[in-house]
């Protein structure tokens, strides 16, 4: 089959493809993680269409949201409670703490913001006196605007509550636990235009894994599919990039070398995950001055010290760990809903359980 030339909605290219799978008679288990790939797969129907094929998606941790833990959301809450003005992305104002929200303490009289990006936080405190905090979630995508930022040297009374992660050494963790088998990694097209591939690559040779980074267009997802059962039919793991009219093999160098020159690597807990070695960054101590933690630790010493726990029944972790689907959560469009929900997977526009209830439960 040709591969080349098709357009984004090629109906007769996509049953070619199904055909294709049909006839490589393979049953394959493979993740993705990428919110944005879920979104694509539920919307237009893909899921139904692959399984008819042998082919089950599983979500991984893709959603930067979705894996912020308890402990990050505590933090920012109490900042607020304190008197501290906090800026953030419109899905974190609605994820819910352990018995609050931003946007519970924004009812309260806290001073809390919705921004489209650190550039809107950075206008504010420079038109303002007070104290700014920006709470920076996300991967590698959104992780270079950040570190420009800091190399722009923003007003004094700006800082940061780093939450930020890279996404390399959660994959190595999801296989190295071998909770579930797979047979192939889609990998995030926004990710890799960063990273390029050769981050990908030793999960490869180490592990035997068949990967493909993909775009977002419903024809990239099935082609991916389908260059990840030509690599099993031959017996190959490599990794190949089928969204290479954006991503390079080297990635974005100005936006990696702003990241070097900012962040340096620590270890995390992602929500649902233990710990992940080297998969959390943070500011290098030349830019102390505007990390979050160290300005206002007197404040949050106490939630440092607190030992936190999922939400009683809530199945985010394990939807982020790609065991459950959404709807086996047994709160799904029960007592968890956008309106009111009891994990973050059910608040960002990225979260399976959001995408699920607005596509799948219509």
């Amino acid at each position: 089959m040709d591969l080349e030339g098709f357009k984004f909605r090629d109906k007769e290219k996509a049953d070619d493809i199904l055909e294709e799978l049909q006839r490589a008679d393979q049953d394959l288990t493979v993740m993705h993680v990428c919110g944005t790939h879920q979104d694509t797969l539920v919307r237009h129907g893909l899921e139904p269409l692959l399984k008819e094929v042998g082919v089950d998606i599983r979500q991984g941790p893709g959603c930067p949201v979705c894996v912020t833990n308890q402990k990050e959301i505590e933090e920012i809450i109490k900042l607020a409670e304190e008197g501290v003005t906090v800026t953030a992305f419109g899905d974190m104002i609605n994820v819910p703490g352990v018995s609050s929200s931003l946007n519970d303490a924004k009812s309260m009289g806290a001073d809390v913001k919705i921004v489209y990006g650190v550039d809107d936080a950075v206008k504010y405190a420079e038109n303002h006196d007070e104290d700014v905090v920006f709470m920076s979630v996300g991967f590698e995508t959104t992780t270079p605007s950040i570190a420009s930022t800091i190399l722009n040297r923003p007003p004094d009374n700006f800082s940061i509550l780093t939450c930020n992660r890279v996404i390399p050494p959660a994959l190595k963790l999801i296989l190295e636990t071998g909770e579930i088998k797979l047979d192939g990694l889609i990998e995030p097209g926004h990710v890799s235009t960063i990273i390029g591939t050769e981050p990908y690559k030793p999960l490869s040779k180490k592990f035997k894994i068949p990967q493909v980074i993909a775009g977002f267009e419903p024809l990239d997802l099935l082609l991916a599919v389908l260059l990840l059962v030509r690599q099993k039919q031959q017996g190959r793991a490599e990794v190949e990039n089928e969204y290479d009219r954006v991503v390079k093999p080297e990635g974005n160098i100005k936006a990696l070398e702003a990241m070097e020159k900012v962040f340096k690597p620590k270890d995390i807990e992602w929500r649902g995950f233990p710990t992940i070695k080297d998969s959390g960054l943070e500011l290098k101590d030349k830019f102390k001055q505007y990390d979050a933690r160290k300005i206002f630790d007197n404040i949050l010493e106490d939630v440092w010290e607190t030992e936190y726990e999922e939400p009683e029944g809530c199945l985010c972790g394990e939807v982020l760990r790609g065991v459950v689907e959404s709807e086996e959560c047994p709160k799904f469009a029960e007592e968890c809903t956008p309106q009111n929900p009891i994990g973050p997977c059910m608040v960002s526009r990225e979260g399976g359980c959001n995408i699920a209830f607005r596509y799948k439960k219509k």
